[in-house]
């Protein structure tokens, strides 16, 4: 069996962004990029759930719900979405193969712990990852994961483990596609980036609770000053593992996901020629380097090479200038006043 779509791999900082990105381009979307994608599916977002256990510490998250950026990238562009979970493993692979056959390439949510082509280091459990398949040939399936320099392959074993992955996120052999191909006009784009910019403003001031949000980053900020004492030096270092686990290594995290949604912010300058915009990507880029210090701070609290209260205060005290910086480029975004 030989099936080998004209599919050009993109590698991208994220693989949803990544993802995203390579189909609509190859639905003929060339000036689709991943800062645009990024930014028009409000991607840019900050979550912990103490409740929720992932790999033994708080379920913490940059970025918006998995499966949201690729969605609401398409519905501002107003391309019709095609999204399918299964109940069998047959099932799932039949479709698979049906769209294939359609020459459609096809993302799929899988999960990490399972994917031969990683490094062992960067294998964990976690169900939100995303990829393209783009073929098939004999029993390899070709697959461009956007986090990898060149396209790469797994068998239709490995692909069926990972698309049928246990726990939470449980992708359930999920695929999904742009079900049109559609020519997108500059006032497309333009209305689809002020709608983008605007969710994200509600999203980071405006949700309700503390967890989520600005709100989330300073409720987070105060917990890590407790931690030491309230958990214990190992299990609260294994807890700030966890934070930097989620925001370097799953996609781009804190640091990475602000940089991006910089970019964003200056090519969104393009279709919206407003001072302000090129200004506010700067704090964006800013907050980036705030978050990858903490998340080095956060690194040495685990190692071991720090370990005082007055280390926890430091990595305290990091994420509530973070939370300060993002309030206030967040409040500027939602003052722009916007041309009709």
């Amino acid at each position: 069996m030989f099936m080998k779509l004209d599919f050009q791999h993109i590698q991208a900082a994220h693989c949803e962004n990544g993802v995203t990105t390579s189909l609509l381009r190859h639905n003929g979307i060339d000036r689709m990029t991943e800062p645009l994608a990024f930014g028009i599916g409000s991607g840019l977002f900050y979550v912990y759930i103490p409740f929720m256990k992932i790999n033994n510490g708080p379920a913490i998250a940059f970025r918006t719900q998995p499966g949201l950026i690729f969605k609401r990238t398409c519905k501002s562009l107003g391309i019709p979405v095609a999204r399918k979970k299964f109940r069998s493993k047959e099932e799932a692979s039949h479709a698979l193969q049906e769209c294939l056959h359609m020459g459609q390439p096809v993302g799929c949510q899988v999960g990490v712990y399972y994917l031969t082509y990683f490094p062992k280091e960067y294998r964990f459990h976690f169900n939100a990852h995303n990829i393209i398949v783009f073929g098939k040939e004999e029993d390899q399936y070709l697959i461009s994961d956007p986090v990898m320099e060149n396209p790469t392959t797994l068998t239709s074993y490995e692909l069926e483990r990972v698309r049928f992955a246990k726990g939470a996120f449980a992708p359930r052999g999920q695929l999904y596609y742009p079900k049109e191909k559609r020519v997108i006009s500059d006032e497309q784009m333009r209305q689809a980036i002020k709608t983008g910019i605007k969710r994200n403003v509600r999203d980071m001031l405006h949700i309700p609770g503390n967890i989520a949000g600005i709100s989330g980053i300073r409720y987070t900020a105060n917990k890590i000053r407790k931690w030491r004492d309230k958990l214990g030096l190992q299990k609260a270092g294994s807890y700030l593992a966890q934070l930097v686990r989620m925001q370097e290594e799953i996609g781009t995290g804190g640091g990475g996901f602000r940089f991006i949604y910089g970019a964003f912010l200056q090519e969104a300058y393009a279709y919206h020629p407003i001072d302000e915009l090129p200004e506010i990507s700067k704090k964006f880029t800013q907050t980036g380097d705030i978050w990858r210090n903490a998340a080095v701070q956060a690194s040495g609290i685990y190692k071991g090479r720090l370990g005082s209260q007055q280390d926890f205060n430091l990595m305290s005290d990091y994420l509530l200038e973070i939370a300060e910086l993002e309030k206030n480029a967040f409040e500027a975004l939602s003052k722009i006043k916007w041309q009709a």
